[in-house]
């Protein structure tokens, strides 16, 4: 008797305990809110994978909803759509996303959808473009060096997710500076006189850095030999440089170029002529002989009387 009784003990205290674990389970569940497991990532075979951390963090979402809705990634908005970059410069194209997770991001030429770079890889031959991005950072730059006049458009910063594919887009525009010689394309001077050309620099996100003048293929700016030269440049809005050159000769004559960074030269042909000085030495001759012939009139008379 005491056996069996000790038997009939120690099977109520394993109802008991059962009756424990299965209230604790169902509480778990929640009051009339059904709270499921969501299925552990998979292996590439199809075999359940993945980390324990990862199975145990979705068990904390009530639904495969709610868990993608939290844990997609986040495109930042706040980076800049419209960019305008100086012909020759660098463009930093920034995209910057969070929780990316494994996703992989892409940067495609809208022009001809070519990808750029996919992740850290770049996929064109074109060695100008890079993606630069620091470990453990949600940005993801787009490097264009030596920006050239094909490079303007559109360039999409894509991701690939789960339920599609996001995507954020920036428009790139190249500005050319416009670079011209005030006047005519030919000047024409006399020898003596000067040569006074004005370039003017307009539409430059920048004053430029330099201003060169050429005469044929040789920079003149700083020519001590043939001296006369003076160069004076004014940055601004719409920057100017004038180039004025002293006591013209003859050698002066040819092409005069300007040139700055990143823009299309500008050029004017200068003919130097000796005619119009000719006649100019010829009048100043027969003006002397003028007043030569007025000086003879008077100090004939004056001669005259001082002989009688």
């Amino acid at each position: 008797m005491v056996v069996t009784s000790g038997c009939q003990s120690h099977g109520h205290h394993q109802k008991f305990i059962a009756l424990l674990i299965l209230c604790f389970l169902d509480c778990g569940q929640g009051d009339g809110k059904e709270k499921r497991e969501i299925s552990s990532p998979k292996s590439k075979n199809g075999q359940p994978g993945g980390t324990g951390h990862s199975e145990w963090q979705q068990l904390w979402y009530s639904s495969v909803d709610e868990f993608q809705k939290l844990t997609e990634p986040l495109l930042d908005n706040t980076t800049e759509t419209n960019l305008t970059v100086p012909l020759g410069s660098t463009a930093y194209l920034h995209c910057r996303v969070r929780n990316l997770g494994e996703r992989t991001i892409s940067w495609v030429r809208r022009r001809d959808w070519h990808i750029l770079t996919s992740g850290m890889f770049t996929y064109t031959n074109d060695e100008r473009f890079t993606v630069l991005h620091a470990e453990g950072s949600d940005d993801w730059t787009l490097k264009i060096k030596y920006v050239q006049k094909r490079d303007n458009g559109t360039y999409e910063c894509q991701i690939s997710t789960g339920t599609g594919i996001m995507s954020s887009f920036i428009n790139v525009h190249i500005v050319v500076p416009e670079v011209h010689i005030d006047g005519p394309s030919e000047l024409h001077v006399d020898m003596g006189s000067i040569i006074n050309l004005l370039c003017i620099i307009e539409k430059s996100p920048q004053p430029p850095q330099y201003v060169f003048w050429y005469h044929n293929e040789k920079m003149i700016n700083y020519d001590n030999i043939r001296g006369g030269i003076v160069v004076n440049t004014e940055n601004g809005g719409r920057s100017t440089s004038r180039l004025t050159i002293h006591d013209v000769i003859d050698t002066d004559s040819g092409n005069y170029t300007c040139e700055t960074a990143n823009a299309e030269q500008a050029y004017v042909y200068v003919f130097v002529s000796e005619g119009d000085t000719m006649a100019a030495i010829s009048r100043r001759k027969s003006n002397a002989s003028g007043i030569e012939v007025m000086l003879w009139f008077v100090a004939l008379p004056l001669m005259v009387i001082s002989v009688r």
